[in-house]
């Protein structure tokens, strides 16, 4: 198979050579794929999967490769050859969780310190600087989300193949490592059916994740317009939103006369998704309102807000909404206390039952609407985030042909990243174990250490840019990109394993490097149960990679396989 260079008939610049030249190539066609696959968010209709599905399964293809090649070839040499695809495996997934975690957190830090509220630790993304000069490792982090503590969790459960091949292993006894395969044969079989499952399943979560992602873009985006226009008040946008979060059946909605005349009754028991659909819709508005960046709105800034998104509330009103819902009687409203008193007004405004009061001046309407516009048009921005742009080059093509084109390259990059992967992945491995054999130590080690440098290297960059940009929100997606890769590792990659030791009879003898992948997952598993990282924990996190590889040394001097 092209490319036809052996390995061993080269000498050790030649081998370095060939070491670099597949390694570069294997970047770049991972560089393909994931620019490839970038660009496929240019296309709604394709857009909610592949963060949850492309990028990840796209992403294993070159490690998943590499591993595949390994067990191939002549049976006599598989085994040995396979240390070179568990090495792969290994140093994926370990490095994947540790250097560019730790590199996350630290490009990722801003100041960590007692919320205004409750006194409990978080993170201060809002605040200006992000990051003070000079603040120490323990008082400065990211934030820990609840879907970064989710994909955590889908993470460890994918474990589960791990112990089904690994447990039986180390009661199996035989002379042979043949001897050795047909006892794990079993066991190897329901792994792989436990690992295509999973993987299925994952595809499934994040299949589902992205159609209510895109469903609540999408109503989101309805009522930006709606406001926008001018067409609706705050609370004729939002109504049947809280309507549909807060009980369905409108049984929290006031009905009595008078206007805002329940608002000493709203506010109350607003639902989770509630709150976090008004988070998102009135982030920007409230920053926008917050003139003096006190991080609150005073009586007058959220008279003005009210008026200008179409609340006809009176001053004694006003009165009675800012004495509610200033709760620590400082003079301001935080954006807590916003949000319920937004969620009060909607509640019980009578505008919820009556047709969108006119506005008796018409200059003074076109003032209000396009204050309005210009405070949602900022909410529909980015909190520092690039949006993805189409390419310059296809700018001036109509809608139409500019899908027809991003289509045509997007699916031509993962095409031809794909087919070099496939094209240098079993020549890598023949180079990898040369290299071992000259250097006189595990083709594992080599591969461990070798193998993520051009598999991986993009997942690296990928996750400490965005974290670079210091939001909750790129903080997340860097995270979950990480723990998504190592979850694709435990049911894509280890199926491709479970299925050559299960269809070619090798065997399982990698009891060292399982408990260091296995000790890696849960390590970062328990790291993130908290609602913060400090960067003092990325830096433990980081020192695991190396850490890692002493341990696998020091399992296998006391005699694991």
């Amino acid at each position: 198979m092209f490319p036809s260079i052996e390995p061993n008939e080269v000498g050790n610049s030649g081998l370095l050579w060939l070491f670099i030249s597949y390694g570069y190539l294997l970047f770049k066609a991972s560089n393909l794929i994931s620019e490839g696959s970038e660009l496929l968010l240019l296309v709604p209709s394709l857009a909610g999967l592949v963060g949850g599905v492309v990028l990840p399964l796209l992403g294993a293809v070159p490690d998943g490769a590499i591993m595949l090649f390994s067990g191939l070839g002549d049976i006599s040499t598989a085994q040995e050859t396979l240390s070179v695809g568990v090495g792969a495996l290994a140093g994926s997934t370990i490095m994947l969780l540790t250097v560019p975690w730790g590199m996350s957190v630290f490009a990722g830090r801003v100041d960590i310190a007692p919320s205004a509220k409750d006194d409990k630790l978080c993170a201060h993304y809002s605040s200006k600087p992000k990051l003070s000069e000079g603040q120490s490792l323990k008082n400065s982090g990211v934030a820990i989300t609840k879907e970064t503590k989710h994909a955590s969790m889908i993470m460890i459960l994918t474990t589960i193949p791990y112990f089904l091949i690994q447990v039986p292993a180390f009661f199996i006894k035989g002379d042979t490592s043949a001897e050795i395969a047909q006892g794990e044969k079993i066991w190897a079989c329901l792994a792989f059916i436990i690992c295509i499952s999973g993987f299925v399943w994952y595809l499934g979560i994040h299949v589902q994740a992205s159609k209510e992602d895109e469903e609540k873009f999408h109503r989101m985006e309805k009522i930006k317009d709606l406001l926008t226009s001018g067409k609706v008040s705050l609370t004729g946008a939002l109504c049947n939103v809280v309507e549909t979060f807060d009980g369905g059946d409108g049984s929290n909605i006031a009905t009595n006369g008078g206007g805002y005349d329940a608002i000493n009754n709203g506010g109350e028991g607003i639902s989770i998704e509630t709150t976090e659909y008004l988070r998102n819709v009135l982030i920007m508005p409230f920053q926008k309102y917050d003139k003096d960046q006190s991080q609150g709105l005073q009586k007058a800034e959220l008279g003005i807000f009210l008026r200008d998104f179409k609340e006809n509330i009176s001053s004694e009103e006003l009165d009675i909404l800012f004495e509610k819902y200033d709760k620590d009687k400082n003079g301001i409203i935080s954006f807590d206390e916003f949000i319920a008193a937004c969620h009060s007004i909607i509640i019980s405004s009578k505008s919820i039952r009556r047709p969108q009061t006119s506005i008796s001046s018409t200059a003074s309407r076109d003032v209000e609407t396009s204050f309005a516009k210009s405070v949602i048009a900022a909410a529909t921005e980015d909190d520092g985030e690039e949006e993805e742009e189409v390419p310059h080059d296809l700018a001036h093509l109509s809608g139409e042909e500019q899908q027809y084109e991003i289509k045509k390259r997007a699916f031509t990059m993962l095409g031809f990243g794909t087919f070099l992967v496939l094209l240098f992945s079993d020549p890598m491995v023949d180079v990898m174990q040369e290299i071992a054999v000259r250097v006189h130590i595990s083709p594992f080690y080599v591969s461990f250490i070798l193998a993520p440098l051009a598999s991986n290297a993009s997942e690296v960059l990928a996750s400490t840019y965005y974290a670079s940009k210091k939001t909750t929100k790129t903080i997340t997606v860097a995270f979950s990109a990480l723990l998504g890769a190592a979850a694709m590792n435990n049911t894509f990659c280890l199926s491709i394993f479970m299925g050559l030791i299960y269809f070619r009879g090798l065997a399982w003898e990698f009891t060292a490097e399982t408990i260091a992948i296995v000790s890696c997952q849960f390590f970062i598993y328990f790291m993130t149960k908290g609602d913060t990282m400090t960067a003092s924990k990325g830096l433990i996190i980081l020192s695991f990679f190396p850490f890692s590889i002493a341990l696998v040394a020091i399992l296998e001097a006391l005699g694991f396989d």
